[in-house]
């Protein structure tokens, strides 16, 4: 295993740091030595969260902060100019999941996901954007998923949500290239995560669904993390990684719309009579 990343990426800010991906990231980095802000609102995971990145070789900080919440974003940044005099990274993790039929996704729960897992990530990257721009270096790192690229059946607005992750990490990596602002997107499948813990779902048939398949998956957050880590010291854009989806997003791509679709039409027959 190597340790691939430049000096200038040596102080990270990870939101949703304090469990799951979250927090396998924020151990990866400290693995390397850097500076780690874990950004979080739950306290007590925020705590233990940092007594493992201290005690791993990282330089550990916690702050409490909703991402739902642009003062408390604010005053993350204020901090962190103040004790580190600026960022390198960003990692922008703190998402949540939803699933259900479309017509039983209340418009309220398709608002609570949008404004965690869109709206979230563009306040903390209108956040520090200028604080990058004005170093002259810095690096988001998107946390998106392989739903945005090949989306499946009774996961409407989570699959918009992320998708819109995407596109927005697109558009950053057009917009802030000639400011010497790096920019990756991670979409991961299905891998051992608490993110079920935030599921909101009126299907308790997809509840179960998802739980399972989250036990089920073959890698855990810690292989997740490393992938990322080992992709980012490449500046690779797109990171995906399960072989499997990224078969399946090549086959999306290339293959006939129409037997693409009755492919996915195939394998989701399960999943739609489950969820319904």
């Amino acid at each position: 295993m190597t340790n691939s990343q430049p000096d200038k990426q040596k102080r990270v800010l990870i939101t949703g740091g304090a469990s799951g991906l979250g927090r396998a990231l924020a151990l990866r980095w400290a693995k390397a030595g850097s500076q780690v802000c874990i950004v979080d609102k739950n306290d007590e995971r925020g705590a233990e969260a940092l007594a493992e990145v201290n005690a791993c070789g990282g330089e550990g900080l916690y702050l409490h902060c909703d991402i739902t919440n642009e003062a408390q974003i604010n005053d993350v940044k204020e901090v962190l100019l103040a004790k580190w005099g600026g960022v390198d990274i960003v990692i922008n993790n703190a998402g949540v999941a939803t699933a259900g039929e479309l017509e039983s996704e209340t418009i309220e729960q398709w608002q609570w996901i949008l404004n965690i897992n869109v709206l979230g990530m563009v306040r903390m990257t209108q956040a520090f954007t200028p604080v990058f721009k004005l170093q002259g270096h810095g690096y988001f790192i998107n946390i998106a998923s392989q739903a945005a690229l090949t989306p499946v059946p009774m996961m409407a607005s989570y699959n918009a949500s992320k998708a819109a992750v995407v596109s927005f990490s697109e558009t950053m990596f057009y917009e802030l290239a000639d400011y010497n602002i790096s920019v990756s997107v991670l979409c991961p499948s299905f891998f051992k995560t608490h993110l079920g813990e935030s599921l909101r779902s009126s299907n308790e048939g997809m509840r179960s669904v998802m739980n399972k398949l989250f036990e089920r998956a073959s890698i855990d957050a810690e292989g997740i993390a490393d992938i990322t880590y080992q992709a980012v010291g490449q500046k690779q854009f797109m990171i995906q990684t399960h072989k499997e989806a990224i078969k399946a997003f090549w086959l999306k791509r290339f293959m006939p719309q129409a037997w693409y679709l009755n492919l996915i039409l195939k394998k989701t027959f399960k999943l739609r009579q489950q969820g319904g």
